[in-house]
């Protein structure tokens, strides 16, 4: 159950959608909203700001793409994008664009309300602390005030890549993090293309971190999309 009241937007014009979106989240505890057309939801958002969005990107009278291009412009507002495009460009394009998450349907209900759960937990740390830069799961640590990564009480020892790499899956934690977006910050704009830098830098981190490719705890493939690291975030000290 959410542990307070988050209002949630979800934009879709689907109304088997909207009611199907709308008792599942209304079971866990949220406040929801639906808008029906983009810039239905677009009004909204302005006027009401709500604490995330489920947005689809069928819509009858703009672009989802569109709408959250404009939803960047006037807000920061956690966005799920939740459609039946599953074209690996589509997703690329949504998160590179501002998405948080990418779901798509058919999807399951449960793992849609962990994602939204996740996104909350991250945008509420945020709120409370701009230096919440704290993650831990399955006995791995990073410390990003520190510099620091500790896997079960050990220091592990990362090339500044690696590290680089690592310090950006944990700055988005529980998000998907592009590998334009990761080649980009990393090495640098000419190299965006050299998604092979990536994959063995994210080997070596698999491996240091003891983490199966087959079955991730910590480090998560989005085929042809980018990488989500599965960490929570944890209170400063």
């Amino acid at each position: 159950m959410a542990t307070e009241f988050h209002h949630i937007l979800v934009i879709d014009d689907e109304p088997q959608i909207r009611r199907f979106l709308r008792i599942s989240l209304v079971s866990q505890d949220f406040a929801v909203s639906e808008a029906a057309t983009g810039r239905e939801g677009l009004a909204f958002v302005a006027s009401q700001a709500p604490d995330l969005v489920l947005l689809d990107l069928g819509l009858p009278d703009m672009d989802g793409q569109h709408v959250l291009d404009e939803l960047r412009r006037m807000s920061q507002v956690p966005v799920i994008v939740v459609s039946v495009r599953e074209q690996e460009a589509e997703k690329v394009r949504a998160l590179d664009s501002g998405a948080n998450d990418y779901v798509t349907k058919p999807f399951g209900i449960q793992e849609l309300l962990a994602r939204i759960r996740a996104l909350l937990r991250q945008q509420d740390s945020a709120g409370a602390s701009s230096s919440a830069l704290r993650q831990q799961r399955a006995g791995l640590e990073i410390d990003l005030t520190a510099r620091s990564v500790t896997l079960r009480g050990d220091a592990v020892h990362l090339t500044p890549k690696e590290y680089a790499v690592l310090d950006q899956l944990a700055r988005h934690a529980g998000r998907v993090v592009t590998q334009t977006q990761l080649l980009r910050h990393v090495w640098g704009p000419s190299h965006t293309h050299d998604t092979h830098y990536l994959r063995i830098v994210i080997s070596k981190l698999r491996q240091k971190l003891g983490d199966d490719p087959h079955a991730p705890q910590l480090l998560q493939t989005e085929a042809g999309v980018g990488y989500r690291l599965l960490v929570d975030p944890v209170e400063q000290c």
